[in-house]
């Protein structure tokens, strides 16, 4: 199935990317991501802290995993745009602009270590205990 989606299903195969790989734009990525896509795939991309990402059908992919980093920038780019039906991976076109997106796609290609960056503060202890008391 992953070589069906990278090959036919998951279309802009030859679109390029037209921000630059700097720091800057890594960054602009980053904070994108951490408004958007955190929730899914935690800070890092890599799903640290997320509860849910392994009991989910199919499984949150890990965005550092080969299987993801297969696909080109425009690929990328069509998937956070237009999600991934019927995966749980939603549009965001209507959400970020094309300029979060391709700066996404950016960070993507240089996520940090692994629980690196910690876990989202939407799951830790104390903020679940907080929404559940109401404050």
């Amino acid at each position: 199935m992953t070589w069906i989606k990278r090959k036919i299903l998951v279309g802009n195969k030859k679109a390029v990317n037209p921000l630059p790989s700097t720091p800057e734009t890594i960054l602009a990525g980053r904070i994108a991501f951490s408004h958007y896509c955190f929730t899914c795939h935690g800070l890092d991309g890599q799903n640290t802290g997320v509860p849910f990402a392994e009991t989910v059908s199919p499984p949150v992919p890990s965005l550092k995993s080969p299987q993801v980093q297969k696909y080109t920038d425009g690929q990328l780019k069509s998937v956070i745009a237009n999600g991934i039906f019927p995966s749980g991976m939603p549009a965001s076109k209507d959400i970020l602009s094309e300029e979060e997106i391709w700066s996404i796609v950016v960070y993507l290609r240089h996520l940090p270590a692994k629980g690196s960056l910690g876990e989202p503060a939407a799951y830790s202890d104390e903020e679940v205990s907080r929404i559940k008391s109401g404050k």
